[in-house]
């Protein structure tokens, strides 16, 4: 028994969603749905080709209703009457005009109404509006004319349209065939122009400034500036440079940590604080007054790899006093050799290449500056004197 009312309940609940759903229909269809309709109609004189059952009704631009449908008059085989189902509120009266408008060229048509005068009566529902004779003529006939006139157009350039595709063809074909040329030219483009993203390398690599300074006389109380150092475009570069029988290449994959004259003159300001032999050494500044200034020329820094895997490097300095006099001038060089052609082998012995060339250049430098003061420049005179 309990299945059995169980089973009751379900049908009744089932029975009662089904009604439900049609009531709600119902209401949305006649009451809850668009509102409430008055139905007009319309009496064409001449066709209306592409008008339907449920184009558009537009008064003014603005949608209206709905066309309901459309019948043939047997008395009058060129007259056609369309019956429309428009808000209540549309002022519609007896000279509103009555066009067949189409959205777009391959638009569907839509039944427009335009117009009409306050001082007209206004029509009441189930009455006919007669449209004019030349109602939807303009629109159709825009339409034809410019259907034609693309036709004639593809006909009177039929070859040459066709000859385009061919040639099409054959490009699209070219290019498929050499897909990975091309992708290698654009990507060629992009590095040579800076718009594309560069591929990071793997591993990037620095120099180390030296840390003892044997003979190193006592420090000089004077500041010195070191300028960006001259250097060819080749050195230029963050590239790990590769010298083999007058061939220059670079090490894949790996790069220093900074272009080449950058990177030498930061380690030369490091070398020169590690020492202490100065009172201050500085890249250029407005607010550091300077006592002399170093100018540095790089010259070689690359690998050699005949007769064997050498780091060299070398660079000439010239030291200035403040009236632009030079007071010395001396090149250096460094090289190490390379155990292997790989990032760790490369940097340690770059590392100490740079050890031999930046330890000379500390000492003389010092040295120089220290002779040409007496220890003691202008400006650190006029200092302990005040």
């Amino acid at each position: 028994m309990e299945t059995s009312a169980r089973y009751i309940l379900i049908g009744l609940f089932g029975i009662a969603a089904i009604t439900g759903a049609f009531l709600f229909v119902y209401w949305l269809k006649a009451i809850g749905g668009p509102g409430q309709r008055v139905v007009y109609r319309v009496q064409f004189e001449r066709t209306v080709s592409g008008l339907r059952a449920g184009s558009a009704v537009l008064f003014n631009g603005v949608r209206v209703g709905d066309v309901t449908g459309l019948t043939l008059n047997p008395d009058h085989p060129s007259r056609v009457t369309a019956e429309i189902a428009i808000g209540p509120d549309t002022p519609l009266r007896s000279d509103t005009r009555v066009d067949v408008d189409i959205q777009g060229l391959m638009g569907s048509p839509s039944l427009l109404l335009q117009g009409g005068s306050s001082a007209s009566p206004r029509l009441s529902p189930g009455q006919v509006l007669i449209a004019e004779q030349s109602a939807g003529a303009d629109t159709m006939q825009t339409a034809r004319q410019t259907l034609q006139h693309i036709d004639n157009l593809l006909a009177e350039n039929s070859e040459p349209l066709h000859n385009a595709i061919t040639n099409f063809e054959k490009f699209s074909g070219a290019l498929a065939r050499n897909s990975d040329r091309v992708d290698g030219i654009v990507t060629g483009v992009e590095r040579m122009t800076g718009s594309g993203p560069a591929a990071p390398p793997s591993k990037i690599i620095t120099l180390r400034a030296p840390q003892a300074f044997p003979g190193l006389e006592k420090a000089a109380q004077a500041q010195l500036v070191v300028p960006d150092p001259t250097a060819l475009l080749m050195l230029d570069t963050r590239k790990i440079l590769i010298w083999s029988n007058d061939q220059g290449s670079s090490l894949a994959d790996t790069q220093w940590s900074d272009n080449l004259p950058k990177l030498l003159q930061a380690k030369v300001i490091e070398s020169f604080d590690r020492a202490g032999s100065l009172a201050a050494v500085a890249v250029p500044n407005d607010a550091f007054k300077a006592d002399y200034q170093m100018l540095l020329d790089l010259r070689a820094f690359q690998i050699a790899r005949e007769p064997m895997p050498t780091a060299q490097i070398e660079f000439s300095a010239k030291i200035l006093n403040r009236d632009g006099k030079t007071i010395g001038t001396r090149i250096f060089q460094g090289s190490a050799a390379v155990q292997a052609i790989e990032a760790s082998a490369v940097a340690a012995g770059f590392d100490r290449a740079f050890d031999t060339a930046a330890r000379d250049l500390v000492v003389w430098g010092s040295a120089l500056i220290h002779a040409s003061g007496a220890g003691q420049p202008d400006s650190a005179k006029s200092l302990s004197s005040q």
